[in-house]
């Protein structure tokens, strides 16, 4: 962690264009050295203990998620809901408290199409795991979005978790993780494409985790620059060979939904579309297509 925190101190004297600059250098040095578990790592692929599948026979879970980092992302999030709904899918959408104004009659909408809203973080400045003063300190905040949202989810900027600090939260589940991503921060996987159970150990109660299954788009579209989707397929058909559950998480910041010429931290939507698409015709009638929230509430009841 200490490359992460020094990273974040020195952030604001670092230009965006070169911050992008020298993280793509890294992560395609770390593409190469980490092949053998990403974006596939074989040992995330066993069930958990009891497991009998999804419901209705289904072949594995479908969930959409989207993180909103600034207010920039926050003007399109209902055209991507829009698109999704069109295509006949629903998402969930997490904003930042206080790094930008939220806007309260867009989370109405997003509800009113039933779509599902979560929190992201607080200020989304690297500082929330910094000590577990602070995090219980800005958790009073978050548990406070929690609730004027009428939400239940809760992830992390950047990924960066302490899952047992996470109990604080008044949360039904979490997305704080992931089963294998070599590129994030904070680059311990959990190592499983299932959603799990985690439990306070003094009182007994708690939450189900759900780790993101697919990579980021700003991964491979921003820094390894890719212009097609052969990562999320292969990886989405491993995980449907496996049973799992496949989770993406994209952000509305970087999509480019204009046909002019993409900006240095921009793709186009089309690519996010194609997902979709690939996802309609190849696995139609397959997949468990559902919000975080149902998905949570299922892993409760089966226990």
């Amino acid at each position: 962690m200490y490359f992460t925190k020094l990273f974040y101190l020195l952030k604001p004297l670092i230009p965006r264009k070169f911050q992008i600059y020298i993280r793509s250098k890294i992560v395609r040095w770390k593409e190469q050295r980490y092949k053998n578990i990403w974006p596939i790592s074989k040992n995330a692929s066993p069930p958990p203990v009891d497991w009998d599948g999804w419901p209705d026979g289904k072949k594995f879970a479908l969930v959409l998620t989207h993180d909103v980092e600034y207010a920039g992302g926050q003007k399109k999030c209902l055209q991507l809901m829009q698109l999704e709904k069109k295509a006949g899918f629903r998402s969930s959408f997490n904003f930042v408290p206080e790094r930008y104004p939220v806007s309260k009659p867009l989370i109405e909408e997003l509800k009113k199409n039933n779509f599902e809203v979560g929190v992201h973080g607080l200020l989304h400045d690297g500082k929330l795991y910094k000590s577990k003063a602070i995090f219980q300190q800005r958790t009073k905040k978050i548990n406070f979005y929690l609730n004027d949202w009428n939400a239940v989810g809760f992830r992390s900027p950047a990924m960066h978790h302490n899952l047992a600090w996470h109990h604080d939260l008044n949360i039904e589940y979490d997305a704080s993780t992931f089963d294998t991503d070599p590129f994030e921060p904070q680059s311990n996987g959990v190592d499983t494409i299932f959603p799990f159970w985690v439990q306070n150990g003094s009182t007994g109660k708690g939450y189900v985790e759900l780790p993101y299954t697919l990579a980021q788009d700003f991964t491979q579209f921003i820094l390894l620059k890719k212009n097609e989707i052969s990562i999320w397929k292969k990886k989405l058909d491993w995980i449907v060979e496996k049973g799992g559950m496949a989770l993406i998480n994209t952000h509305p910041d970087y999509m480019n939904f204009n046909t002019e010429k993409c900006k240095q931290e921009e793709y186009s939507v089309t690519l996010y579309e194609d997902f979709l698409k690939y996802v309609k015709n190849k696995y139609d009638g397959a997949y468990w297509h559902v919000l975080p929230e149902e998905i949570s509430n299922f892993c409760k009841m089966r226990g």
